[in-house]
């Protein structure tokens, strides 16, 4: 029931908010700690978005690493007195800024981690206002996407627009076959390490849901991204972001009963994803960043 909604969390002990509006994780707030283990200190930022794994943090953390998780406020050592059900290491606990608390494990890539309400009734009203992914709010969001549709109709009678939500049927451009996998869009992609993984993200305008089989450390770039059938690169060389300046990837997507070029930025974390100029001139995306 709770997965994708962002949660907002305080101090336990000294009650301030560790929501961090300036380092975005997952396109939305995180949640700003100090850690400690081996006798090294750093400043970590974990997705807000209950569920997601991800977090930004310039010392790498080892696997099945024990870390200390600590207020940056207070300085006080937030470990909870019970320990994991999967690893038996110390849990973390946080309070929900809306009521009740947060649980996550301190063993690096250990997932184990609960939310829990105070009463029924303050988790239901917590679910129906903040079900979200990616900064999409879908009531605000919508009465802005009509506003702007009516607007642009007046001078764009003739272009078709692609709604966000639309499910967008992806081909590589080499070998024209389906990259759309368990209703997710699947690259094989290569780290500048030389490892190579998957990437599965949502094949869904302006959804930024995925998952990965190797990890990527957030605002990092891949190397390549790749088709999983023919193996050839997607990477798109005479372009780049338009917002991060990043390379892309160009996928075909089914339009208009034709199949137009669709890039994707390469860099994790950035949302930004555009057409051609030629495909321009006939289809709009809706909230693109043309708008």
């Amino acid at each position: 029931m709770f997965n994708f909604i962002s949660v907002k969390v305080k101090c336990p002990i000294c009650g301030k908010s560790l929501m961090d509006k300036e380092k975005l994780i997952d396109n939305d707030e995180s949640v700003k700690l100090n850690i400690r283990f081996n006798n090294q200190e750093d400043t970590i930022y974990l997705s807000s978005i209950y569920s997601s794994y991800n977090y930004f943090c310039e010392t790498e953390i080892p696997n099945e690493e024990i870390v200390e998780f600590i207020c940056p406020h207070c300085k006080n050592n937030l470990e909870d007195q019970i320990k994991c059900t999967e690893c038996s290491a110390p849990m973390v606990r946080l309070f929900l800024i809306e009521g009740g608390k947060i649980k996550f494990c301190s063993r690096a890539d250990c997932k184990k981690h609960s939310v829990e309400f105070e009463e029924i009734s303050s988790a239901l009203r917590y679910a129906y206002e903040n079900f979200k992914y990616g900064n999409i709010d879908p009531s605000e969001k919508n009465i802005k996407i009509k506003k702007i549709i009516k607007e642009k109709q007046k001078e764009d009678k003739d272009k078709e627009v692609i709604k966000s939500g639309t499910f967008l049927r992806c081909f590589c451009p080499s070998c024209n076959k389906s990259l759309i996998e368990d209703d997710m869009i699947k690259f094989k992609i290569q780290k500048h390490d030389g490892k190579f993984g998957y990437l599965m993200i949502s094949p869904y305008l302006n959804i930024f849901s995925h998952k990965s089989t190797i990890r990527l450390s957030e605002y990092a770039t891949v190397k390549d991204i790749q088709c999983p059938s023919c193996e050839k690169s997607l990477m798109e060389k005479s372009k780049k972001c338009d917002k991060c300046g990043s390379k892309i990837a160009k996928v075909s997507v089914a339009a208009m009963s034709r199949m137009v070029d669709f890039y994707i930025c390469s860099k994790k974390g950035c949302t930004w994803h555009g057409l051609s100029d030629k495909d321009l001139t006939n289809i709009i995306l809706e909230d693109s960043e043309e708008w």
